[in-house]
């Protein structure tokens, strides 16, 4: 009972928590259906109670939460049932329609305790978040533009998205790592989350740490391991279907499923429906090049060995036919030879005593030329050595002729000498000094 103090009234607080529960239980009787977001399922192992924390979002923002709880065996029924039509048990992160009744205590507060859930619901919710971000992809013209890329012929190497102990990535590492054709192919792990309300953001963060080293690969490859459709929500998200179809290298999907296909695949330049497939898909590349390059190498292998045996063949025909033509002109040439040297000796030797009689005759008369000349120059000698003696100056005076002087030069014009000039005669046994009297030429008379 309230007390009553200084004319108030004063409610305990269990008073109020009582209160409170009446009236809750008296407004709200029955069960009804209610739409949220599962942020969190809280399940609990050892008592299999489970106390969802439930959200309503607009515009990404929340704006209600309220606490849930389900109970051991209406968990077991609600999952056992979620799991026969969607594939998959309950999680965080999905939407539910849900049976519920609002219970109050006075210890826990107000929370809703489901009865039922709806999987049909959810995977309405689903595709209808699917169909709006095709038609915003559509709209936005980005539906094609990854698949508008070009892959290498041959893609040697491969950026992978995924959880490092997914049994698809270790699939897809078997048969690229240990192929028994031996092509390599690289690939890079840049970890993330698959699934979940985190998978998008690690996702798409791992996309913008290949985008800084995009250059390096040729193609992305997201894979994820099998699962149901509610696992599968995060890839008809706009954010990461928006990055997938942006993405400057191709990008190729092995995500696990064989229905259903998510928009993230869609805009995929491939969907694999498993990462094997993807797997298979990479090694048939190789293939696609390397098949028909072993055959035109088998074919060109073929022509050449036939060519070379063709040739090997022609070159043992020529070589024979070439050994006996030149045989026979080697033996004709060294006949030919032969009687060459012989005519050459004969001529050789007609040709020497030719010329040695030439040469003794050559001789004989050089040496009765060269006799006649030495003779013939010791005349002249002779002659112009009697002229020399003739002209000799003692010889000259000898014979009555005298040399005139003045100031000791020979007198050679009457120009030269005036009178009173003393004169030096020279004759053959001496000299004469004397005066001019008068200087006259020839042309003066006497």
């Amino acid at each position: 009972m309230p007390e009553k103090i200084s004319d108030r009234t004063i409610f305990s607080l269990s008073e109020v928590a009582g209160s409170i529960q009446k009236t809750l239980s008296e407004r709200y009787t029955t069960s009804f259906w209610i739409k949220a977001e599962m942020n969190k399922l809280n399940h609990y192992p050892q008592s299999g109670h489970c106390y969802p924390d439930l959200v309503e979002k607009t515009a990404g923002k929340i704006v209600a939460e309220m606490r849930s709880t389900i109970w051991k065996d209406d968990f077991q029924r609600i999952n056992d049932h979620f799991v026969n039509v969607l594939h998959e048990p309950l999680k965080n992160g999905i939407k539910i329609l849900f049976s519920a009744k609002i219970s109050y205590h006075p210890v826990f507060g107000l929370s809703l305790r489901i009865l039922d859930i709806d999987p049909a619901w959810s995977l309405g919710e689903l595709e209808k978040e699917k169909l709006q971000t095709i038609e915003k992809i559509r709209k936005e013209g980005l539906f094609n533009a990854n698949r508008s890329l070009m892959l290498p012929l041959l893609p040697q190497r491969i950026a992978v998205i995924s959880v490092e102990t997914s049994k698809g990535y270790a699939d897809f590492r078997k048969i690229i790592d240990d192929n028994e054709w031996g092509y390599s192919i690289f690939h890079m792990l840049f970890p993330a989350l698959l699934q979940g309300e985190k998978a998008v953001p690690s996702i798409v963060g791992q996309m913008e740490r290949i985008m800084q080293v995009k250059h390096h690969f040729d193609a992305v490859a997201i894979i994820r391991g099998g699962g149901g459709d509610i696992g599968l929500a995060c890839y008809n998200n706009y954010e990461l279907a928006k990055a997938i179809a942006l993405f400057p290298i191709p990008v190729i999907t092995g995500i696990g499923h064989s229905t259903n296909e998510t928009v993230a695949e869609m805009v995929a330049f491939r969907n694999a429906i498993t990462p094997t497939e993807m797997a298979d898909f990479l090694i048939q590349k190789f293939h696609n090049f390397s098949v028909p390059l072993k055959k035109m190498q088998e074919t060109i292998i073929n022509k050449l060995t036939r060519l070379l045996r063709d040739e090997k063949s022609g070159i043992l025909n020529t070589t024979r036919y070439f050994k006996s033509v030149t045989l026979s002109r080697l033996a004709q040439r060294r006949n030919m030879i032969q009687q060459e040297v012989k005519a050459v000796n004969l001529q050789s030797t007609w040709f020497l005593n030719r010329k040695q009689e030439m040469i003794l005759n050559a001789k004989i008369d050089l040496f009765d030329k060269s006799v006649r000349f030495m003779q013939y120059q010791l005349k002249e000698i002779c002659s112009m050595q009697k002229n020399i003696e003739l002209m000799d100056p003692v010889n000259v005076l000898n014979r009555g002729y005298s040399i005139t002087l003045v100031n000791d030069k020979a007198v050679r014009s009457v120009c030269e000498v005036g009178t009173g000039t003393m004169l030096k005669t020279i004759l053959a046994d001496g000299n004469i000094l004397s005066t001019t009297l008068s200087v006259y030429n020839n042309e003066t008379d006497d």
